[in-house]
């Protein structure tokens, strides 16, 4: 008997401080203005995605401790946006990011209830820690959390907020008989947390919401944070491009799930894609080199190269050859809060890398970026896209993806109206939203049914 065909899930990202959107191109739009964002949700949703994802910038990134002025820059309150995204949809979920390391339970637990109820059961939190001390400079604990101790708070946030939300539960809310007037049992909202991050009681002033607690995604691909979504997220980020790649991740991260008694459909695996499309396979690869080569400017490619070589590479010409002098190892960091930088944990032994591959494939420092940077993820034609993606898919290399334009707000258009239908044809995506929460888009059940289904086993 053959396998049933899965269903694919696929959500939106607006891209954040980035230097993937084309800003040279005339369709590029701001990244502030709410005509931005509400453009942006509505294609997602007209196009039947799960969820619109926003990621979180605390602070401006920095190079030579200038700004980096080839960022966009600045970014509005994840809060504020998806509030206001919440009155301009209906069905799509709004996924924000929010740092573990900088705020407190009470108050995030507060304001994802808040939007839950305000959305109609839609909110959803991707939990992240702060992995630097230059980040931390805006805030009181800043730089104080070594790495080990990020993820351990990391876990006791999610676990006391979860102890929030699930502080009202059942029927704390009932109708005197006598008055009709409504009553609120005194344990409602109680909450008693001692721990080694938290020390807090008192009562939580959000009623149950729609969907119990927030959808929880988590970012992460060390171990701590394969371990982290297992135990308690609702679905992974991931970074892997390729089949193969994409495959063993997925098996990995599924496999860990039975030790916490969860499912392997309790936990949704959802890599992050970028797209080019065509109306045929070659015209979408020759666009494609067009936008790598338009993301990646001379200026650009030498920003990029100075996160390896920590040292100041303005003098050197972004179409002439690699510097012949090795990166700086020292402590000082000429890239500030740029996530790069953890990418390239041996800078000697990525610049011999590199070298050789300049040299053998006669590459200048640009061609270089280029070749070596994040690719598109699916280019082709919409056909060809919509076969990759369901091939990934079936494959259980992913559960879906989070795609990701490089122009916003209208990068997402095209993909709406030419490859959905495609995988609605194929019966691989929904055609209508199957129920008003995240929670139903995504497939998953309602915290309390889970519980309840813990308790019967």
């Amino acid at each position: 008997m053959s396998k049933p065909l899965k269903q694919i899930h696929l959500a939106a990202h607006f891209p954040g401080v980035n230097n993937t959107t084309v800003w040279s191109d005339p369709e590029a739009g701001s990244h502030i203005e709410f005509s931005s964002f509400a453009h942006f949700a509505r294609t997602a949703e007209r196009a039947k995605f799960d969820f619109l994802f926003l990621a979180e910038g605390l602070r401006l990134r920095e190079q030579g401790g200038k700004i980096y002025d080839l960022d966009v820059v600045g970014r509005p309150d994840t809060f504020t946006v998806l509030a206001a995204l919440a009155a301009v949809t209906e069905h799509l979920g709004l996924t924000g990011t929010i740092n573990s390391t900088f705020n407190e339970p009470y108050e995030v637990a507060r304001q994802f209830a808040s939007l839950d109820h305000l959305s109609g059961g839609r909110a959803a939190w991707n939990v992240v820690t702060s992995w630097d001390a230059f980040t931390g400079e805006n805030f009181r604990r800043g730089g104080f959390l070594p790495q080990q101790e990020r993820y351990s708070r990391a876990k006791e946030f999610l676990a006391t907020a979860n102890e929030l939300f699930d502080s009202w539960h059942g029927d704390e809310i009932v109708a005197d008989p006598a008055t009709g007037t409504f009553l609120r049992d005194a344990k409602a909202g109680a909450f008693e947390h001692r721990g080694r991050h938290f020390d807090i009681h008192g009562q939580f002033n959000v009623p149950r919401s729609p969907q119990g607690r927030p959808v929880i995604f988590q970012a992460g691909d060390s171990e701590e944070g394969r371990e982290f979504a297992a135990a308690g997220a609702d679905a992974i980020f991931s970074r892997y491009s390729t089949l193969d790649a994409g495959r063993a991740f997925y098996t990995d991260v599924k496999s860990r799930l039975a030790k916490y008694g969860r499912r392997t459909d309790q936990l949704l695996i959802l890599p992050a894609a970028t797209f080019v499309l065509g109306d045929t396979d070659a015209e979408a690869e020759d666009l494609a080199k067009e936008v790598r080569r338009r993301q990646v400017s001379g200026a650009t490619a030498i920003k990029h190269l100075e996160f390896v070589w920590n040292r100041d590479l303005s003098s050197y010409d972004p179409d002439g050859p690699l510097p012949d002098i090795d990166p700086d190892v020292g402590d000082h960091h000429i890239s500030q809060g740029r996530a790069q930088v953890r990418m390239y944990r041996d800078p000697l032994a990525t610049a011999r890398e590199w070298r050789e591959l300049a040299a053998a494939n006669r590459w200048s420092i640009r061609d270089l970026v280029i070749e070596t940077g994040n690719r598109q993820a699916f280019i082709g034609s919409p056909a060809t896209v919509a076969k990759t993606i369901n091939d990934f898919v079936q494959a259980d290399a992913s559960d879906g993806f989070i795609l990701v334009p490089h122009l916003t707000p209208g990068g997402l258009d095209p993909f709406a109206d030419k490859v959905v239908p495609l995988l609605q044809e194929q019966g691989v995506f929904r055609t209508e939203y199957e129920g008003p929460t995240l929670r139903d888009h995504l497939g998953l059940a309602h915290p309390d049914e889970v519980r309840d289904e813990r308790a019967a086993s």
